[in-house]
């Protein structure tokens, strides 16, 4: 290598230390919301080293082919060291204050989208719900009730030619009126739960 590439490649490992300890410390604030996850902490941390590993040794390909040196790392450890002792306090202050004005955009766009798509959404899902219920209800009233004008005047028939009847139609007549009587029962059941539901 050449002079100038063996300074651009100090000068690049050097900025590379920096950056590492930069994500270094970013991945650690982020870190204490899955620390109490061992797992996801183990796969999280070996996948954030192997991503940085790569990504300096990118660089460090771009700068000089690839070559390692030991004043490569020694450059590297450099610009960390430069990083903890100079940059640190400023670079966590930014990121705190970074981070606290993300949160606050994340939540403002989270009340939006409450307020003006997520509300409104279900209020209309609601108001159609209780329109459909309200129909069937109606529909079913009604229809409940033109059955009984219907069958009224049959009743009173049945009343007086009942115990004209043969025994075997009476039996038929005992089960009809108890498939009958199963299916008003469950249905008023079910208006009542679809009323209550409404409600």
């Amino acid at each position: 290598m050449t002079l100038s590439v063996q300074f651009i490649t100090i000068a690049v490992m050097t900025l590379s230390g920096i950056y590492l300890g930069m994500v270094h410390d970013m991945f650690r604030r982020f870190a204490i919301h899955w620390k109490r996850r061992k797992l996801v902490s183990y796969v999280l941390e070996i996948s954030f080293w192997m991503l940085q590993a790569c990504i300096i040794f990118y660089v460090l390909f771009q700068t000089n082919g690839g070559e390692l040196r030991v004043y490569i790392f020694l450059a590297g450890l450099l610009g960390y060291s430069a990083y903890q002792a100079l940059l640190k306090t400023i670079y966590m202050r930014v990121l705190e204050r970074a981070i606290y004005i993300g949160w606050q955009i994340f939540q403002f766009f989270e009340r939006l989208f409450f307020l003006f798509l997520f509300t409104p959404v279900k209020w209309l899902f609601l108001l159609c719900a209780t329109i459909v219920l309200f129909l069937l209800q109606t529909t079913f009233k009604i229809i409940f009730f033109l059955l009984k004008i219907i069958f009224f005047p049959l009743i009173l028939l049945g009343r007086w030619f009942y115990p004209l009847l043969p025994k075997n139609i009476i039996k038929f007549l005992h089960k009809f009126v108890g498939v009958y009587s199963t299916i008003k029962h469950i249905s008023q059941k079910w208006l009542k739960y679809m009323t209550f539901k409404r409600r």
